[in-house]
């Protein structure tokens, strides 16, 4: 075997202490023995949350020699409280022990640059792997395999159950409920999302009148259905190929859009084959082959079915007449950028909400309200207007992924923090389910003024209007709460924050970026069809570079930085790699994409690096090291 590159693993060290280990504080001592994956992550983060599921059956078949660490490493202010970061464990599902790391201590020790990163540690202790992004479970279970083999042979492996305990479960009517809808009847519709179900409810909110889906996490159609963790819901017209009465349900882990008749309780898939689309699969296609990614709301709006496809950042449309679906909005870069609907950016869109001419999206990363206008519409201010052409995206508040806080005032001053939902309400305006502000926020596009309509709502995901009330959907306190609209705001103190991200001091003039990625073992990169790897470089500002944005096909680049620019900013890099199993007598290899994004703030400073590496997976060979002895 080939001698593995070794680094020692630094002491895992978080002030909020561990969950799910019943109070026992871990470390990598009592660790020792057991092939550790940290997985540094935060609750926010949409492909954090594919991580989860691409480990969990790697957890399961490895229960005895593999211990699962989740690093929770906080991207906003609220991530960063505890009892916040103990919902997120339940919400989604997460069966292994978490370290709770508000001040990003762990994060440093071991420079991790992004979210989602997994990092594997040996059972002597030492980092053999660090991988960035979606896509390298099926490496890293070949690395655990060879890594209990050598271990064993050694003496070095200890098996046994782990140090994972589950907290006591909590009976409530709905837990960590996502999204609401009014049905006809009155009665209200809720995604029970961590119970894996949808929940109808008396127009009090509280009285059950049924259930829908078994509870379990699964796949299944009939009037026996399964959902996996479903979000949003929308009344489908009668000639959108169901049922009459049926609802559109967003499937957000099975990657499917499901449609439930209320009449009957069965259940359908209408859209989707419960896979995750990945960079270079179709993105438009007869519905059920098509592969979707992590659809979190519907909408129907201009005759389709509107998608937030917050696993890629774009919207998708469902159209009922061919059967069909297709990407209509964003690149699956993420961001924020305006414009013609196919070139703008988003950034895990998570909340629709259709009126005449608008479909209102609410853009959680980028703590951003935004709109999509049917046809074109003005370029201009927040009213937009009538207009011609292709479909545009515009912001109504928001600036990007690193600012956010609780500001009311002009939109373009304004500021939320990571919201969920958006409702339209009936005097044009809309209202804004400010997830981590706790809040409910109004955005009137006559006045282009943002103000608060509500606070002390735990986490509201999701509003419905219902007469002169609005029904919030208070996900962490598992209950829906019913609002009088108010005439007036209510005042509040302004907030102001950054994501915190550590700051790169880089040499004036040129940088080397170089993105590292080496194919897992048995692999190669797969170059049958053209480039197995694609980079995309950008900045913001832009004036921070002058030469060296844009895409391209290799993993490292040269970029000028500006003499006479910002002299910092942030520089976007998004990269892909892909890669097939090296086995020549096998015609149809298995492959895997490997993608993940970074935002680096920088700084231009005399004493700073020429060479910036970030890791997309392997270890950087400029930085290796091996203890003497090792």
């Amino acid at each position: 075997m080939a001698k593995r590159a070794r680094v020692r693993a630094p002491e895992l060290t978080g002030s909020g202490g561990w969950l799910n280990t019943g109070g026992v504080e871990l470390s990598l001592a009592a660790l020792r023995g057991r092939v550790v994956i940290l997985d540094f992550w935060t609750f926010c983060c949409i492909n954090c949350l594919h991580v989860l599921d691409e480990l969990r059956e790697l957890e399961e078949k490895h229960r005895d020699t593999v211990v699962v660490v989740g690093v929770h490493s906080p991207k906003f202010v609220h991530e960063a409280e505890h009892a916040a970061v103990v919902d997120a464990v339940e919400r989604y599902g997460v069966h292994h022990p978490v370290l709770d790391d508000p001040e990003l201590t762990t994060w440093k020790q071991y420079a991790v640059r992004a979210w989602p990163t997994l990092v594997v540690v040996d059972p002597e202790g030492y980092v053999v792997a660090q991988h960035a992004g979606e896509g390298h479970v099926h490496a890293i279970e070949r690395l655990v395999a060879e890594l209990e083999a050598e271990h064993a042979a050694k003496g070095t492996l200890r098996r046994g159950d782990g140090p994972y305990v589950a907290p006591e479960p909590v009976a409530t009517h709905l837990r960590f409920p996502g999204k609401a809808l009014r049905l006809p009847s009155g009665n209200l519709l809720v995604s029970d999302t961590t119970r894996h179900r949808l929940v109808e409810l008396e127009p009090d909110g509280e009285t059950v009148v049924r259930r829908i889906g078994s509870g379990e996490r699964g796949f299944a159609d009939g009037t026996e259905p399964r959902f996996n963790e479903p979000q949003g819901l929308a009344l489908l017209p009668p000639d959108a190929g169901a049922p009459a009465g049926s609802v559109a349900v967003a499937d957000t882990v099975n990657h499917a859009i499901r449609a439930v008749d209320l009449g009957t309780g069965s259940v359908t898939t209408l859209a989707g084959t419960g896979r995750q689309w990945w960079q270079g699969a179709p993105a438009s296609g007869r519905a059920r082959e098509v592969d979707l990614s992590s659809p979190w709301d519907v909408a129907w709006f201009d005759g389709r079915l509107w998608i937030a496809m917050a696993g890629v950042h774009q919207l998708w449309t469902y159209d009922p007449a061919t059967g069909t679906v297709e990407a209509a909005a964003g690149t699956t870069n993420e961001g924020l950028v305006d414009g013609a609907a196919a070139e703008a950016w988003f950034a895990q869109p998570s909340g629709l909400a259709a009126t005449a001419d608008r479909l209102w999206i609410a853009d959680a990363e980028t703590s951003a309200l935004r709109w999509l206008e049917r046809d074109g519409g003005q370029s201009g201010g927040p009213d937009g207007g009538p207009g011609g052409g292709p479909p545009r995206v515009h912001t109504a508040v928001g600036t990007g992924l690193f600012d956010f806080g609780h500001r009311d005032g002009p939109a373009g001053e304004a500021l939320l923090q990571h919201p969920l939902g958006v409702t339209a309400l009936p005097d044009g305006s809309v209202a804004v389910s400010d997830t981590y502000n706790h809040a409910l926020r109004r955005y009137d596009p006559a006045t282009g003024a943002v103000t608060t309509l509500a606070t002390d709502l735990r986490e509201p995901s999701d509003a419905v209007v219902d007469g002169d009330e609005i029904v919030v959907v208070e996900s962490a306190r598992h209950r829906l709460t019913r609002l009088r609209l108010p005439e007036e705001a209510v005042q509040v103190t302004p907030v102001a924050h950054r994501t915190r991200r550590a700051t790169t001091d880089v040499a004036p003039g040129t940088l080397s970026l170089d993105v590292v990625f080496h194919a897992p073992p048995g692999q190669k990169l797969d170059t049958r069809y053209g480039p197995a790897t694609r980079l995309l470089v950008s900045a913001t500002p832009p004036s921070l570079l002058t030469a060296g944005e844009g895409p391209g096909t290799d993993l490292s680049r040269e970029v000028a930085l500006s003499a006479d620019g910002p002299g910092e900013g942030v520089l976007h890099v998004s990269a892909m790699a892909a890669s097939c199993d090296d086995d020549p007598s096998v015609e149809y290899p298995a492959c895997h994409v490997h993608q993940q994004d970074w935002g680096v703030p920088i700084r231009v400073t005399e004493s700073g690096t020429g060479r910036l590496a970030l890791i997309l997976a392997g270890l950087d060979e400029g930085e290796e090291k091996e203890e003497p002895g090792a």
